[in-house]
């Protein structure tokens, strides 16, 4: 979808459309935004919130049940300081002002990625924000922080290694629904689609394993300029696409 013109494009929920079970996004182009008007980079991470916070309700309007966020990766630590600082702040005041919405909202949140390191304030937010949603019906919104998906799969092979050292399980009973079982997503559905912003064409270390069979849609708005008209064509964009899973799609002659 890169370099296709933005469209003004409104329809009703769900309307003609199909929806995808599990969105995920790779949220980028926050600093892009803010150099281009001229405004410090934190000032991008700021509208970038607002974005989320955008999308979480256009999920919840048009029925998506997952939605999966690339917030901070493990690769994000070579940023400087100063950044990365300010993003940890950022996360714990959207926890802070949006956690009764999304309680009020029955949206449930799950926070995947390495928690070892993280400082131990941060980790008990996460832990209580969790905690105060895990009783929610509705949306599912994941989180993905300090994560990276070569790192997720390491440690869900060692996890499996030390079963099979430990005599609980045999090497010849592992296959790809025990090593999913091992990943921070056990439980959750592999997401349909994926969607990155600010016209970048790569996954970047985000959920390597779940995406085998995952639409990607590519779309040129950096991250805080996505609305719900750029949610909607990507919805247009995955309605049109064939998903075979390695089989014959119903339109094969």
């Amino acid at each position: 979808m890169a370099g296709e013109p933005a469209a003004n494009v409104r329809a009703e929920p769900g309307a003609g459309l199909k929806i995808p079970r599990h969105v995920g996004v790779i949220m980028d182009g926050n600093g892009r935004w803010a150099k281009m008007r001229g405004k410090r980079r934190t000032e991008g991470h700021v509208e970038g919130v607002k974005s989320l916070r955008g999308l979480v309700e256009h999920c919840i309007n048009y029925g998506v049940g997952y939605l999966t966020v690339f917030s901070f990766s493990s690769e994000n630590w070579s940023r400087p300081p100063d950044e990365v600082s300010f993003i940890f702040n950022l996360l714990r005041r959207f926890v802070a002002s949006d956690l009764q919405r999304l309680i009020r909202n029955n949206v449930k949140v799950r926070i995947i990625g390495d928690r070892a390191g993280l400082d131990r304030s941060l980790v008990r937010l996460i832990d209580d924000v969790e905690d105060k949603t895990s009783a929610n019906t509705g949306l599912t919104l994941v989180v993905a922080f300090n994560y990276g998906s070569k790192a997720e799969i390491v440690s869900a092979a060692r996890h499996l290694a030390r079963e099979v050292a430990a005599g609980r399980l045999a090497p010849d009973d592992i296959d790809e629904t025990r090593l999913g079982d091992a990943l921070y997503t056990a439980g959750l559905p592999d997401p349909d689609v994926i969607i990155r912003t600010s016209g970048e064409q790569r996954l970047s270390n985000f959920l390597l394993w779940q995406a085998a069979y995952a639409e990607f849609v590519f779309v040129d708005e950096h991250w805080p300029d996505f609305d719900e008209d750029s949610f909607v064509r990507v919805l247009e964009v995955y309605s049109q696409r064939d998903r075979r899973f390695g089989g014959i799609g119903a339109t094969a002659i």
